[in-house]
């Protein structure tokens, strides 16, 4: 019956019960509280006063009796004022009990006690004056008659003060069995209340906390920190250790998407280069053949001249950008040699001397030092390398500064390396497009192929090493080829 209900039910159940016994035992001690504070009150408010004015009574009473006698023995008057100073007194206990009496036997006794006294009073004043007259022997013998008047009297006075004694007994009796119930009710429902705690711990350790270590654990390896005494908090560290790790899966997919998409790019620009390799190439060659046979046997003037260069220069253009076409989607094997970077850097500005000056751009060359040998492909490093030059010429529109700086330092991942870098003087590249500048067919050139830079980015990836882009608009612009250093063990152990 208990496993039917659910998980929560049987929580709220139990913590419902806790409450519910909890709140039950404070509004039970609330009650005994009041209950024995009205008992108290009574007992101190009427008993207990009641009580010492019966005792009052008495010692006023046996007071006056007292005084008498002394007065009847040796006839001094200042016994009749004591006398009456303790009839005043016993006058005013009387009132006293009067007001303090609750119920109707105190206050019959009361009444009896008063019409008692009153008799008794004018016997012995009688005798008073008995004595005072010289009548001893009448007095005497009236004498006996008060005595018998005051023990009446003064059993009325024992019983009114048994009767308090009494109630007294009865609230203190009262009292024990509040006391003794609310013991009691205690010894029973403290079982009860271990019970359920007991039961509500059963269920928190059993069907909630160690489910959740049994989770905690089974997400994945256990860190340092899986046996936490706090398993929610465990459980919420492998929680967060699993959403990173899903933002590294999801940033892994999006990668390999990226990846899959270029693949697709550079199968589909294979068959397009290997189809204009085959329908291009050929024409463009049988082409410029003719103009150069053109170019010597006719006998043009100076415009005609100008007209068949500017042809000619116009086919190298579509040669070479079918070229590029060619080296993308079908990239050559690295013949790898030990070359300084330096010299690849030489051999690069002799290349494109013509160009630079062409452009008007005026070249730096930062060397302190020629750069050691690495293992490199000399001719695709310096096509790399080309290519960042003829990019930032054709960046600076109407001239500029080209700094080529050389350095060794060490990179994490790569150890000890080569770091050449081309800065410019250009316009700068806009930072929205910046992530997309190295990636395949992306240009900001009406003519551009977008095939340039992703070209040296490969040949710099194929060498082990990587090439990186800074640059902010206004202030020009600067690749980093960054290459590693052959594994030297003993410069690694040093």
């Amino acid at each position: 019956m208990w496993k039917r209900f659910s998980l929560r039910a049987r929580i709220f159940f139990l913590l419902a019960a806790l409450v519910l016994t909890t709140l039950g035992g404070g509004l039970i001690t609330i009650w005994h509280n009041k209950a024995m504070d009205s008992l108290i009150s009574a007992l101190v408010d009427k008993n207990v006063t009641s009580f010492q004015a019966a005792e009052e009574l008495e010692t006023a009473l046996l007071m006056q009796k007292g005084f008498a006698t002394y007065y009847f023995l040796d006839g001094n008057p200042d016994w009749l004022q004591q006398l009456n100073r303790y009839h005043q007194t016993f006058q005013d206990w009387l009132s006293k009990a009067r007001k303090s009496a609750y119920t109707e036997a105190m206050k019959e006794i009361i009444n009896q006690i008063e019409s008692q006294y009153q008799s008794y009073r004018d016997s012995r004043d009688q005798v008073v004056k008995l004595y005072q007259e010289g009548k001893r022997e009448e007095g005497a013998k009236l004498h006996w008659e008060t005595r018998r008047q005051f023990v009446t009297l003064y059993d009325l006075c024992e019983r009114y003060k048994l009767m308090h004694e009494y109630a007294i007994d009865r609230a203190r009796t009262e009292s024990r069995a509040r006391a003794r119930f609310i013991t009691t009710l205690a010894l029973v429902v403290m079982p009860g209340v271990a019970i359920l705690g007991v039961l509500l711990a059963y269920i928190l350790t059993r069907q909630i906390l160690q489910p959740i270590r049994s989770l905690a654990q089974e997400t994945g390896p256990a860190p340092s920190d899986a046996f936490l005494p706090d398993e929610v908090k465990a459980l919420s560290r492998r929680v967060h250790s699993l959403m990173e790790n899903v933002d590294q899966t999801q940033s892994e997919l999006e990668r390999s998407q990226e990846h899959l998409a270029q693949a697709e790019k550079w199968a589909l620009v294979g068959k397009l280069a290997a189809g204009a390799a085959h329908s291009i190439r050929n024409p463009l060659t049988s082409v410029k053949m003719r103009l150069w046979s053109m170019n010597r046997s006719l006998d043009l003037n100076v415009p005609q001249r100008e007209d068949l260069e500017a042809i000619s220069e116009e086919i190298r253009h579509i040669d070479t950008i079918v070229a590029n076409f060619l080296q993308f989607s079908r990239p050559q094997k690295l013949q790898k040699e030990m070359i300084s970077p330096s010299e690849v850097v030489d051999q690069a500005l002799k290349l494109l001397n013509n160009r630079l000056q062409l452009y008007a751009v005026e070249v730096k060359l930062d060397r302190k030092i020629r750069l050691p040998e690495i293992m490199a492909d000399p001719e695709q490093l310096r096509e790399a390398l080309v290519n960042l030059m003829v990019n930032a010429c054709e960046a600076m529109v109407g001239g500029g500064s080209l700094t080529i700086q050389e350095e060794e330092g060490v990179e994490e991942g790569l150890g000890r390396v080569a770091v050449l870098r081309v800065t410019d003087t250009g316009p700068g590249i806009p930072e929205a497009i910046q992530d997309q500048v190295l990636q395949p067919f992306f240009s900001t050139k009406e003519e551009g192929t977008g095939l340039g830079l992703s070209i040296a980015n490969r040949i710099v990836k194929d060498h082990g090493g990587r090439l990186e882009l800074h640059s902010q608009e206004g202030r020009g612009t600067t690749f980093i080829i960054t290459l590693p250093f052959p594994e030297d063990k003993a410069w690694a152990t040093s």
